[in-house]
């Protein structure tokens, strides 16, 4: 256990990484304990990695993998996108360890999915609809689970993910170590980790209701439907004088966000949309385009208002 903790220290230091968040400085020891926990903290704590370093101390404290083994760590998240980013991290810091990784998501093709299963991975990150697919046709199974992650559990239950979650669950050994991560605490969740936890600590970081995040300057502005797009095209001018700025805008609905976008791009602004209507590879092609700045401009619904992780936002609308 100890040589493991050291190979983890070892990746974190190479990362540049001197001291951990309060999130992990308060999850770290209680999760290399092996207690229940649930964590109540925003997007950008460092939760990813308040679990994922216990995790993969967890897993070299394990038997090795077996021929038609199954992960021993199964973090479960609500996008596609956040189970993507979590994996970077899982590749990052499993290195040293040669820990296997794969992530398991809708909208795209089983193939290599299943390959890589059959393959063997220690860590399986996936969301809950295509896991629940993958056992239905026996590509993977849940019998050596020992750590399991409910990441942003209160997005889940939004998303109506309640059923395929509980399925996933009843299906593993009870004598498993269980982390449960939200943003906020509701009845539901509540509900959620009673059922599923067993003699838990709880975390909070910050406020347990969601509230407006301290580290963003907010100004709300009231106008007519008729002046939003000419006072849009006020700011993002006033936003890309200096340089081009990421800035991410956020709408109600899918509709909006293409014609917001065509509008935009008709003007000459480089706008490109994200929403849950864009195959996988289109939304990973505009996530790129975002991230290296050759399109500034995102418009997206609530499939990015959580959990994407973008460096140098400096404006959201």
């Amino acid at each position: 256990m100890i040589t493991t903790i050291c190979y983890v220290l070892d990746e974190v230091n190479q990362l540049g990484f001197k001291t951990p968040t309060p999130i992990q400085a308060q999850g770290w020891p209680m999760a290399l304990s092996g207690r229940d926990l649930v964590g109540i903290a925003e997007t950008g704590s460092g939760k990813t990695m308040a679990y994922v370093l216990p995790g993969i101390v967890h897993i070299n404290a394990q038997a090795l993998l077996e021929p038609g083994d199954g992960p021993i760590v199964l973090i479960l998240a609500p996008t596609r996108e956040l189970a993507l980013q979590i994996q970077e991290e899982c590749k990052k810091f499993g290195k040293s360890s040669r820990i296997r990784s794969t992530c398991i998501y809708g909208g795209v093709p089983k193939g290599p999915q299943i390959r890589e299963l059959a393959s063997g991975v220690e860590i399986v990150i996936a969301t809950p609809g295509r896991l629940i697919d993958m056992l239905k046709i026996g590509k993977t199974n849940l019998r050596r689970v020992t750590y399991l992650v409910l990441d942003e559990a209160d997005r889940m239950l939004d998303m109506g993910f309640e059923p395929q979650l509980r399925q996933i669950v009843d299906q593993i050994r009870p004598d498993r170590q269980t982390l449960m991560w939200s943003a906020t605490w509701p009845k539901e969740v509540q509900q959620l980790g009673r059922d599923y936890l067993h003699d838990y600590i709880q975390v909070n970081i910050g406020s347990l209701n969601l509230s407006a995040s301290h580290n963003v300057k907010q100004i709300i502005e009231i106008c007519t439907e008729d002046e939003k797009r000419t006072k849009l095209i006020d700011h993002l001018t006033n936003i890309m004088k200096d340089g081009e700025n990421k800035t991410l805008i956020f709408t109600q609905t899918k509709k909006t966000a293409d014609e917001i976008t065509r509008f935009l791009r008709k003007d000459g602004w480089p706008a490109l949309a994200i929403h849950g209507d864009k195959s996988q590879s289109e939304r990973d092609w505009v996530m790129r385009e975002f991230r290296t700045g050759s399109s500034p401009i995102m418009i997206a619904t609530d499939i990015a208002a959580r959990g994407l992780d973008v460096k140098d936002i400096k404006f959201g609308k």
